[in-house]
């Protein structure tokens, strides 16, 4: 299996929705609901161009994965980047549900820790999961993250609290 990671541009934004839109129920069942908002073209096309300007200063980066045939596979983001004395930012990834399960993920996780060293040159990553998404905790610990904690009550989702876990990797 053969992937490249493209950083988000406009030239992308069709294809990009066109992807979002198929994935909208599977992407909602497995994590937070973006909105009926995202799923409209010219709010989505202007989110587009807001994370570009975000990309330029050094605030985000979001990645296409893309498979041997062009497909978008997948997404994995770069945010909430903090230079300075913590120079850090926190990973998160998502496939497509036709994609799943065939190590999509960890190889985009390895592609992008590559790029957080050596061209954004972070010193730190930080993740967080649902307790019982296994997938994706398998993804950080092949990748080597280590678990770090869990957060209580962390985030509200369909009407209810529910925890978090958290993995860091150093990346120097």
């Amino acid at each position: 299996m053969e992937i490249t990671l493209r950083l988000l541009d406009e030239s992308v934004s069709e294809k990009l929705f066109k992807f979002e839109l198929e994935n909208k129920s599977f992407f909602e069942k497995v994590g937070l609901s973006r909105g009926e908002n995202y799923y409209d073209f010219n709010n989505f096309k202007t989110m587009m161009k807001e994370i570009i300007v975000e990309q330029e200063r050094d605030l985000l980066y979001m990645y296409l994965i893309e498979n041997s045939c062009g497909n978008i596979v997948g997404r994995v983001n770069l945010v909430s980047v903090i230079r300075g004395n913590l120079n850090k930012a926190e990973i998160g990834y998502r496939i497509g549900e036709q994609y799943q399960g065939r190590g999509y993920a960890t190889s985009a996780v390895k592609l992008v820790l590559e790029k957080e060293l050596n061209q954004h040159k972070l010193h730190r990553v930080e993740a967080g999961t649902a307790t019982d998404n296994m997938g994706s905790q398998i993804v950080l610990i092949k990748n080597g993250f280590q678990f770090v904690g869990r957060y209580n009550q962390y985030i509200h989702q369909n009407g209810r609290w529910h925890d978090s876990l958290s993995f860091e990797k150093i990346l120097d």
